[in-house]
């Protein structure tokens, strides 16, 4: 019987069983998130896409995964993509999947590349997936009127720390939020998300 990933995603703990749990997940992870009408990276996508000046500049997918958001951001007009994430076995469905220019394997608590006009992290920073810090570090790559483009599900929407460290970026002149839109996530399991595109100051 084949693993119910879902089930058990939002009860993960440290940094390798999350990247052990992905690894597991690689096989199916793609038929998982399209039966569950996965509508976040389209979403991310195309709120990005509409605050970017130019769509041919090169972004960054952190956390990429198997490439379900590298397939939203070339749908919305992205054309050079780059991946990062931390699971071997994802980056081998990304890879096939021959959407993205560079792809990279990353470890937890690894700097993030700077010289992107956008960094993504769709799905990525919440429970069961990659810490509230994350933020601070891709932050810290982007260059003063780069954009970062980010998703926050309903599991971590109830967690006061994950908005309260955007705010603390936006509240202090950091950075600027362009467009903020809640809506579906998981819609056949009745989740939602919020996505927001800020630009650094």
């Amino acid at each position: 019987m084949a693993e119910k990933f879902f089930d058990k995603v939002y009860g993960l703990g440290d940094a390798e069983e999350t990247r052990a749990f992905y690894d597991r997940w690689s096989d199916q992870y793609d038929a998982d998130v399209a039966g569950a009408g996965y509508a976040t990276p389209g979403r991310t996508a195309r709120l990005l896409a509409a605050h970017m000046p130019d769509l041919t500049a090169p972004i960054l997918d952190f956390g990429c995964g198997t490439g379900v958001s590298g397939e939203a951001l070339k749908a919305a007009g992205f054309t050079t993509i780059d991946g990062l994430d931390p699971s071997a076995e994802m980056l081998a469905g990304a890879r096939g999947k021959g959407l993205y220019r560079n792809l990279a394997q990353i470890a937890p608590g690894d700097p993030v590349p700077p010289g992107y006009a956008a960094i993504t992290a769709i799905g990525v920073i919440g429970c069961g997936a990659a810490p509230v810090s994350v933020f601070d570090q891709i932050m810290a790559a982007l260059a003063p009127g780069a954009r970062f483009a980010l998703s926050y599900n309903d599991h971590a929407l109830e967690e006061p720390e994950y908005e309260a460290k955007l705010k603390s970026y936006t509240d202090t002149g950091k950075a600027r939020l362009l467009a903020e839109d809640y809506g579906p996530h998981l819609p056949e399991l009745g989740t939602n998300s919020k996505v927001y595109v800020l630009k650094k100051t």
